[in-house]
């Protein structure tokens, strides 16, 4: 071991390369579970470094594990197999806007959120917005295609990327893509990078796409007495015309824990609560918030509410976003999942959430972004609690299940990561993921790029205690 760190401390500065155990340490858990403790860990300035550490490593077939800032809730940058953290953290943050082409260059250390605070300067927008924009990197959310409440409209992460640069495991670099919002030259292996998690190579570099950012924006909630009705009065909404920026949906027991934790208002007798949000010209927007609150009032809301200022909508959404510290309040462990299903299963899939809760003795609450069926079921436990913990992981697996049957997907925004990567084959079948398997080889043919993530390994399953 100590030859490839040597090698591999030949050109980079004094102090990049972390070996002693408490640095190791602090590089061995993110946002999910589990705890792995690598053999050393770099972190890298530039794309030289990248390049000399990926040559090294390929050519001792070293295990690489590319880290933002630790915030991926499936496990993606846990050192598994040992090996090599590579650090993108402290990368020097760098976003340069193109306005006329509404497009913005960022190294893959920038914030998410800094990539849209850049682009209003100009009058436009970066609408990827997962909930932790504040705190990820963009390299992390392009790996994991994050999401957020603005897909509904806008899409996923991928859906904004027009250009890579990438290190490949070999340690050479490519480019995809480029700066056209058209480009069909040859295989798209933009789209195939985004997503990979890590296991095809390091993102150096990225072209964004910036669309002209709303002029104005309105919101508004609907209360429901029942989690059917509320998942009606979704789909009625989206096919009624109108095409919200935001769907976000709270069940019951998120609307307590919210006026617990941190008072809004919020009705804590009600089943369901549904906050819309709408963009657009503000002319179009009093029409569209009138037809979205009848559309919700016929369907059987026992209240609606348009805010009537900027300052009563944020106080709406400052009560979403309350959900996920206020949940915590309740046990000391979250397990947060992302199970997506059609739009239109949504109430079933609530039904399916309440039997597992039963069934399994565990307690779970439900949020998350309604309008394009990406539910966040949360099971909330104490992971010193062996005994719960395994009712925790068979409820888990099967909400899953649940999901797949009605025609779902495992993670809407999430990502696979070791989480996810034991159910993988429900979904995609032995040859599915037979066919990810023959790609990642041809990328990586040393396999040392994210080892362990993704694609199930012999006996695998989901353990989130001690065993």
């Amino acid at each position: 071991m100590s030859d490839w760190i040597d090698e591999i401390k030949s050109q980079l500065p004094a102090g990049r390369v972390l070996t002693d155990l408490a640095d190791r340490s602090s590089y061995s858990f993110d946002a999910s579970f589990g705890q792995y403790i690598p053999e050393a860990v770099v972190q890298a300035k530039d794309k030289e470094e990248v390049v000399h550490v990926l040559k090294v490593a390929n050519r001792w077939k070293v295990p690489v594990y590319t880290r933002g800032q630790g915030t991926c809730l499936s496990g993606g940058p846990l050192p598994v197999h040992g090996g090599i953290v590579l650090d993108i953290s402290q990368w020097p943050r760098e976003i340069e806007v193109k306005a006329d082409d509404l497009t913005v260059v960022v190294s893959p250390s920038v914030l998410t959120a800094r990539i849209d605070e850049e682009a209003a300067k100009h009058g436009l927008m970066y609408p990827p917005d997962p909930s932790s924009a504040h705190v990820a990197t963009i390299g992390g959310n392009l790996a994991e295609n994050s999401g957020g409440p603005r897909g509904l409209k806008y899409g996923v992460t991928k859906d904004f990327v027009l250009g890579l640069e990438v290190v490949t495991p070999e340690g050479e670099v490519i480019r995809t893509g480029g700066g056209t919002i058209k480009n069909v030259t040859g295989i798209d292996m933009t789209k195939l990078l985004v997503g990979s998690e890590g296991t095809l190579g390091v993102i150096t570099e990225a072209t964004l796409k910036l669309v002209p950012k709303p002029p104005e924006v309105q919101t508004l909630m609907a209360v429901f007495d029942e989690v059917r009705l509320a998942g009606q009065a979704i789909s009625k909404t989206l096919t009624s015309g109108v095409l919200p920026s935001k769907m976000e949906f709270m069940d019951k027991a998120c609307i307590r824990a919210v006026e617990s934790f941190y008072p809004s208002g919020l009705p804590t007798d009600a089943e369901a609560v549904v906050l819309v949000e709408l963009d657009g010209h503000p002319e179009a927007l009093e029409v569209e918030a009138k037809l979205v609150q009848d559309v919700m009032e016929d369907i059987g809301a026992r209240e609606t509410k348009i805010a009537q200022s900027k300052e009563e909508a944020q106080e709406m959404w400052h009560a979403r976003k309350q959900v996920s510290p206020a949940i915590a309040q309740i046990k000391p462990t979250k397990v947060s999942e992302d199970a997506t299903v059609p739009r239109s299963k949504i109430p079933e899939m609530i039904e399916r959430l309440r039997g597992i809760k039963e069934k399994h003795n565990v307690e779970i609450v439900v949020f998350g972004h309604a309008g394009d069926g990406n539910l966040h079921p949360n099971v909330l436990c104490d992971q010193r609690d062996q005994e719960e913990m395994k009712r925790v992981e068979d409820a888990v697996e099967a909400i899953f299940e649940a999901a797949i049957e009605l025609g779902g997907t495992l993670s809407g925004e999430h990502g696979i990561g070791t989480m996810k990567a034991p159910f993988m084959e429900r979904e995609l079948g032995k040859v599915g993921v037979s066919m990810l398997k023959r790609m990642k080889d041809a990328w990586d043919p040393n396999g040392i790029m994210n080892p362990g993530k993704i694609f199930p390994e012999e006996g695998q399953k989901l353990v989130l205690r001690d065993e």
